[in-house]
């Protein structure tokens, strides 16, 4: 027994001596060179054998990786708090929907302060809001605010940089913290980190920011806005580069890139590795380190030979034949080149981790850009390949949609920017995904008219809807109380005759009574009349008596027979989204006059149907009512026949497409009787005659009187203010004339389904 206690006792102390020679030495160098290890990896790298283990990278390269200048994670977190002091907030629990309730979606803006000059880009912005349908001069009515301090440039090194803005915000009366407030921003930050703070405290108010990083983005109640130079025009805009007539199947380019490089500082390691993916064929990507003050201080061995290479190429040749364009970051996440790239239709291949991409909330970006990741970018070349040419084309068309309908123009940036905020306050009367990534796009697309895809004219042949067999004649009338004309007695039964008609809706422009129902002609179909207003632009209100997606427009001298109301209806129903009528006009571009002409001569091209006969979808009543400024019906109601050319102006920017005109009888080229109007005449009507389909083939200049020549020339003024509003020309020529089937044809008229038309 004692032998066996001798054992166990010296078995254990053996075993301390061999974990005290053993492991004590390890333990030892743990405790004692653990700093000097910290102190290895802060010199990393350092390798052990250079000769069996090469760089592809320069060693100062790699070094600025952990450049001890960039901010830390509690730096960037400060940053973070100081640019929204509340960064949880949300629309539920800093905003006030009860502003918005009484008066809807109303903004103000602040009158500019003395001696306090704005940059041309937020007075353009300041502009966008004051002439949109949304501004209102009463902060009372008002449901959003926006600051009339410049907050564009928040760089102190700036010469644009508003100084002391605490100072300012917190002395106006509606400011209440921020709440219910919309600031815009495109620069934060400055030298050497670039971070996102704005100098001073934005509190409960939403931040419109370029540039914005994910993790200082408050979902759902930031927005985040493309950065753009202040030379990007005001309205309109230029087309995107893709033609849909002439789209190449394999451009010169896969994949290019020609920029800033940056030798130091933040957003300087992803520019300075794009060298590496260049090879001088299909893949282009050059940089120049030649810029900036003192750039020759920081030169590599690298940037002589790069300042060489990229002189040989142009950037806009490069844009124009390349298939992918990479966006890599700049010194903050955003740049130019991102919205350069969306107009030439050259995908963005985007390389810049953490940026939360232009109304992300409303734009599916995986269907126009390709988001890479800024650690790989040696794989960009090889994913980029892969893509099938199908769906390289797709991304391409997108580019073209989304650049034309959000971002071709300041206004759209911020009437994108404030159609988001709005669709905040009605969740359920919000557009869904789809309105915004599909022709025509949200702003053209009314959640108060409707949600359901089917109610718009643009989806059906995308969803299988079709629209309604049955329409609304819709008559405006202005003839002398008491009595009507003999006109409109026959077009009301003409238009009753139809198979297709619903209803008729007469609206009575004049502020006399109108006849007695008995002296009304007896129709088969049900017929109202609507006390309306003596204003042009009031034939276009969205009246609820219309309850047909097609309306029949007509004046109350227009001569038509029922089998052309029939055969025009059954055309409309091909082309829901168009105008489709009788009387038709152009426009041309006069160069000795330098503006726009308007001709009603017989010519093969044609650009406006007249209202005075068309057909169209009731959707565009809204349109006309409630998506154009205030401003626009004025000038409708202050020039005669102007409403029209509105309204043609109108359906041509939201389908980029022309009007389509149908047969119509020889007879429409007679002049029709006036009539006398009602009282003193309706403020800008022109005489009935001069409405009607017969009217346009009679050239102006043979016109007879002094009143049809000013009646011409205001058309003339009003197409051309409209191009101006407008900032281009959206009406589209056209060529086309629908006939039905062996119209004209040596065959019997027993087959033919409408042999009416060819009567005399």
């Amino acid at each position: 027994m004692q032998t066996r206690k001798k054992y166990i006792f010296l078995t254990f102390l053996a075993s301390w001596l061999l974990l005290f020679l053993f492991g004590g030495d390890q333990l030892r160098r743990f405790a004692f060179f653990s700093g000097r290890k910290a102190e290895a990896r802060r010199s990393w790298p350092r390798w052990t054998d250079r000769s069996l283990l090469k760089s592809f990278a320069d060693a100062e390269e790699l070094q600025r990786d952990g450049d001890p200048s960039l901010p830390s994670p509690r730096e960037r977190r400060a940053a973070r708090l100081s640019v929204s002091g509340s960064s949880r907030c949300r629309m539920e629990t800093c905003f006030d929907f009860s502003r918005c309730e009484r008066h809807g979606f109303k903004v103000f803006t602040y009158p500019q302060e003395r001696g306090q000059p704005v940059s041309e880009t937020y007075g353009k912005i300041l502009s966008s809001i004051e002439r949109s349908r949304y501004h209102t001069a009463n902060p009372e009515e008002a449901c959003l605010f926006i600051l009339g301090i410049d907050t564009l440039d928040r760089d102190h090194l700036s010469g644009q940089y508003v100084r002391n803005v605490d100072e300012k915000i917190r002395g106006f009366p509606l400011w209440n913290g921020g709440r219910n407030h919309l600031i815009f921003n495109l620069y934060s930050g400055t030298w050497p980190d670039y971070a996102g703070d704005l100098g001073f405290d934005i509190g409960q108010a939403i931040l419109a920011k370029a540039s914005f990083d994910t993790e200082s983005f408050r979902p759902g109640f930031d927005i985040s806005i493309p950065l753009f130079s202040r030379d990007h025009p005001q309205r309109g805009g230029d087309r995107g580069w893709l033609s849909q007539d002439s789209v190449p199947p394999k451009k010169k380019y896969l994949l290019v890139f020609k920029g800033k490089r940056y030798l130091t500082g933040i957003g300087s390691g992803t520019r300075n590795a794009l060298h590496h993916i260049h090879n001088g064929k299909d893949i282009i990507s050059l940089t120049t380190c030649k810029h900036g003050k003192d750039w020759e201080k920081h030169k590599d061995t690298r940037c002589d030979k790069d300042n060489i290479d990229y002189e040989r190429f142009d950037y806009q040749e490069l844009l124009h034949n390349s298939t992918f364009c990479i966006v890599p970051r700049g010194r903050r996440l955003g740049s130019f080149r991102f919205l350069e790239a969306l107009q030439a239709a050259c995908i963005p291949v985007l390389l810049s981790d953490g940026w939360e991409l232009p109304f992300a909330e409303a734009i599916d970006w995986g269907k126009a850009a390709v988001v890479g990741s800024e650690r790989l970018l040696l794989q960009i070349p090889s994913a980029v390949r892969c893509i099938h040419p199908e769906r390289v084309l797709a991304f391409q068309q997108q580019t073209q949609f989304l650049w034309d309908a959000y971002f071709s123009s300041v206004d759209k940036i911020v009437h994108t920017t404030l159609e988001i905020i709005k669709d905040r306050l009605s969740p359920h009367r919000s557009r869904s995904r789809f309105l915004w990534n599909a022709l025509p796009g949200g702003l053209l697309v009314l959640p108060d008219f409707s949600t359901h895809l089917g109610d718009f004219p643009f989806y059906y042949l995308q969803h299988g809807y079709s629209p309604s067999e049955k329409f609304t004649a819709f008559i405006r009338a202005v003839s002398q109380a008491g009595s009507l004309s003999q006109p409109i007695l026959r077009l009301i039964q003409a238009v009753s005759g139809s198979q297709y008609c619903a209803q008729i809706v007469v609206l009575w422009s004049c502020e006399k009574p109108p006849p007695p129902s008995g002296k009304w002609p007896q129709t088969t179909v049900p017929l109202t009349i609507i006390q309306g207003r003596r204003q042009l632009s009031n034939r276009f209100f969205p009246f609820e008596a219309i309850q047909t997606d097609a309306v029949l427009s007509l004046d109350e001298d227009t001569s038509l027979s029922t089998s052309e109301v029939d055969f025009a209806f059954s055309v409309w129903r091909s082309f829901p989204e168009r105008i489709v009528g009788f009387p038709t006009q152009s426009h041309f571009w006069d160069p000795e006059q330098g503006r726009w002409g308007y001709t009603s001569k017989w010519t093969n091209e044609l650009s406006i149907v007249l209202t005075a006969a068309a057909f169209y979808h009731r959707y565009y009543h809204s349109l006309f009512t409630e998506y154009l400024p205030a401003g626009l019906r004025e000038l409708v109601d202050g020039l005669a026949a102007c409403e029209d050319i509105l309204m043609n102006v109108l359906v041509a920017a939201v389908t980029k497409l022309p009007p389509i005109k149908v047969t119509q009888r020889k007879q429409h080229k007679e002049a029709v009787a006036q009539q006398a109007e009602c009282g003193d005449g309706a403020a800008g009507t022109p005489p009935p005659g001069q409405r009607s389909p017969s009217a346009p083939h009679s050239a102006p200049a043979k016109a007879k009187g002094t009143a049809g020549s000013r009646r011409f020339s205001q058309r003339q003024d009003c197409l051309n203010q409209l191009a101006d509003w407008f900032g281009y020309m959206p009406l589209v020529s056209s060529q086309l004339r629908l006939d039905p089937v062996l119209f004209k044809d040596q065959v019997s008229v027993l087959r033919k389904k409408y042999p009416s038309l060819e009567k005399p």
